[in-house]
């Protein structure tokens, strides 16, 4: 147990079949009981803090998150996927070819019963706080009829159309910028197509090396039946199906995922619901963090290669936004 200003910070680790999980609890100071969330994060090998080992930097925002909230008094559990963190190495042998959508939500599943065993947790006010991939995690958990279900859902970044079709947008973007760039796409949506198909990718040797290895990535035994699963993967409709309140965060200065494009599908989705409130904020990138460069001056690759650099910080709108909403659902 570590104390810091803002409470005290354990280090944690639960079993899952024959795989373990790993992940940091946050108490805030005082004897409680306290509200909780359960972070959720994004795609790829994000790790608990919502670092990645593809992007410079280590200020990661769900560790951010997770102080300011103690310092609100709301409590946190944030983990790692199984296929990374102290037990990757183990974890990845006994879960090759089993990784889908269905043991990312076990594994949310696990943390949620870790946090309700803890006695200084109102057991009954537990939120997801999702982070893009993570979004459709927290979604499917809920609407699986779980044995804990959660108080409600904060949902940064999520997809509003199929996360295929979120994604070749972004290449559509920079392939637009680069001589050749129709054709190249047409070559990617080849390899899509044999993807989805079930065949071999065999990405064109004349597409950049960045894009073949994203291609190849898909098809890996380790990404398998996860990849072709979450590729048509989309929150709108499952939005439309929680019954829970849910605060929905895209921010302006996203480019992974569009505040307009996405955030009209959502709304759409969620017509009619009352309880499922949507927040647009100026200044905020895809993880939360304040971004004040307009947004025609930002590039794809270096805006997401400053997402965790030691000088970005939580977007303060979006923050107080958070905070707000969860002490009035708690």
């Amino acid at each position: 147990m570590n104390q810091h200003a803002y409470g005290e910070s354990l280090e944690v680790s639960w079993q899952l079949d024959k795989t373990t999980v790993d992940g940091t609890l946050v108490r805030p100071s005082g004897p409680g009981p306290f509200p909780a969330v359960v972070m959720v994060a994004g795609s790829g090998p994000t790790d608990r803090d919502w670092n990645s080992p593809l992007l410079p930097g280590t200020n990661g925002s769900a560790r951010l998150l997770a102080e300011a909230l103690a310092r609100a008094g709301i409590a946190s559990l944030r983990y790692d996927k199984r296929v990374i963190g102290p037990h990757a190495r183990e974890n990845m042998a006994l879960l090759i070819g089993k990784v889908s959508m269905q043991s990312h939500a076990d594994e949310l599943s696990g943390a949620v019963r870790v946090m309700t065993s803890q006695e200084y947790i109102h057991s009954d006010r537990i939120f997801a706080l999702a982070n893009s991939e993570g979004t459709l995690h927290a979604l499917n958990y809920q609407l699986h009829n779980p044995e804990i279900p959660l108080a409600g859902l904060v949902l940064i970044g999520p997809p509003g159309r199929p996360v295929g079709t979120v994604g070749r947008s972004q290449l559509a973007a920079q392939a637009a910028r680069v001589p050749n760039g129709d054709a190249l796409l047409a070559l990617y949506d080849a390899a899509i197509a044999r993807f989805l198909a079930g065949e071999p990718i065999v990405p064109d040797p004349a597409l950049p090396e960045g894009v073949q290895m994203l291609l190849k990535s898909l098809e890996t035994p380790a990404n398998l039946p996860f990849a072709r699963e979450l590729w048509t993967a989309d929150a709108a409709p499952l939005l439309g199906q929680v019954n829970v309140p849910v605060l929905v965060i895209i921010g302006k200065k996203d480019l992974q995922v569009d505040w307009q494009a996405d955030g009209e599908k959502l709304e759409q989705a969620a017509a009619g619901k009352k309880e499922v409130t949507f927040l647009f904020p100026e200044n905020t990138n895809h993880v939360l963090k304040q971004e004040l460069r307009p947004r025609s001056e930002l590039v794809p690759v270096e805006i997401t290669e400053s997402y965790n650099g030691p000088d970005t910080r939580l977007d303060p709108q979006a923050l107080a936004s958070i905070q707000a909403w969860l002490a009035a659902h708690a």
